[in-house]
C-alpha cells in the first residue's frame, strides 16, 4: 500500500479522535461540585457528613467549615463577607429590636423561594432564647440569605448564598444538624477587654457562655457540645 501525504494526515486525525474519546471517557462529566462559576472558586466533597457555620458580627464575616467523614475534624472551606447585618453587639431579646442573635443555633429550614434569593432559617428563638427573650414577642424568622439588605439577619449577597446553599443541601443528606454559632466578635482577650462601657452589660454572657464555645472550637475544630440550664444559660457538656 502506498502512503500519500493525504492518507497519512487522515490516519493522524483518526488516531487523534480515538485518543480524545478514550481520554474523555475517563473524565468526570457535569461535576456538580465543580468550582466553575462558584463564589469562592473552590470545590467541595461529593459527600459531606456535616457543616458548621461561625458568624462574627463585628468583623462581618461568616465562616463555613466542612466535616467530610464522621471521624474527621472540621476544615475551613471559606470565609464569606457579610454584606449587611443590622443592630449592634449583644443578643437579640425581642421582636423588632433589629438585633442579630448571639448564641448557638441550628439551620431548621431551607427556603429556595426566598424573597432574598435563597435562605437558610435558624431556630431562633432556641431553648435559651425562650427563657431569656420577651415571652410574648421574642421575634422570629432569622435567616442567612442573599441580597444585601437585612433586619436581624445575615445578608450574604446572591452569589455567596448560592454556594452556601448548595453545600448545605449536600450536608443535609447526611441527616446531621447544621450548627450555626453567632459571636459578637472574634473572642480574643483583647477584644473582650476593649468593648465600650455601654456594652459591658453583655460581658458575663460573652465570657461565661460564648467564650467557652469559641475556645473549644479553636482548640478542637469540633463544635462544643452544650446544654441549656433552667435560667437559659449555655453550659458546656464535659466529656
Amino acid at each position: 500500500m502506498t502512503y500519500t501525504q493525504g492518507t497519512m494526515r487522515d490516519s493522524r486525525l483518526f488516531l487523534a479522535l480515538i485518543a480524545s474519546l478514550s481520554i474523555g471517557a475517563c473524565q468526570p462529566q457535569n461535576d456538580p461540585n465543580s468550582a466553575k462559576g462558584s463564589f469562592s472558586g473552590k470545590t467541595y466533597p461529593a459527600t459531606i457528613n456535616s457543616i458548621y457555620f461561625r458568624a462574627f458580627k463585628s468583623e462581618k464575616e461568616l465562616e463555613l467549615w466542612i466535616q467530610e467523614n464522621p471521624e474527621d475534624k472540621f476544615s475551613l472551606y471559606n470565609t464569606y463577607p457579610v454584606l449587611r447585618a443590622s443592630g449592634r453587639l449583644g443578643p437579640k431579646r425581642k421582636q423588632h429590636d433589629g438585633q442579630v442573635p448571639e448564641g448557638f443555633y441550628e439551620v431548621d429550614r431551607f427556603n429556595p423561594e426566598s424573597q432574598f434569593h435563597l435562605s437558610l432559617g435558624l431556630n431562633y428563638p432556641n431553648v435559651s432564647d425562650s427563657v431569656r427573650s420577651d415571652r410574648e414577642k421574642p421575634g422570629t424568622d432569622i435567616f442567612i440569605h442573599g441580597s444585601n439588605v437585612s433586619i436581624g439577619c445575615l445578608a450574604m449577597g446572591n452569589p455567596a448564598i448560592e454556594e452556601i446553599y448548595k453545600i448545605a443541601e449536600v450536608a443535609k443528606k447526611s441527616g446531621n444538624p447544621i450548627r450555626v454559632d453567632i459571636f459578637p466578635f472574634r473572642m480574643a482577650e483583647e477584644n473582650l477587654k476593649t468593648q465600650p462601657e455601654k456594652l459591658k452589660q453583655h460581658l458575663n454572657f460573652w465570657r461565661q457562655e460564648l467564650l467557652p464555645g469559641y475556645t473549644y472550637f479553636e482548640e478542637n475544630h469540633i463544635p462544643m457540645p452544650y446544654t441549656v440550664a433552667d435560667d437559659g444559660a449555655y453550659k458546656q457538656i464535659q466529656n
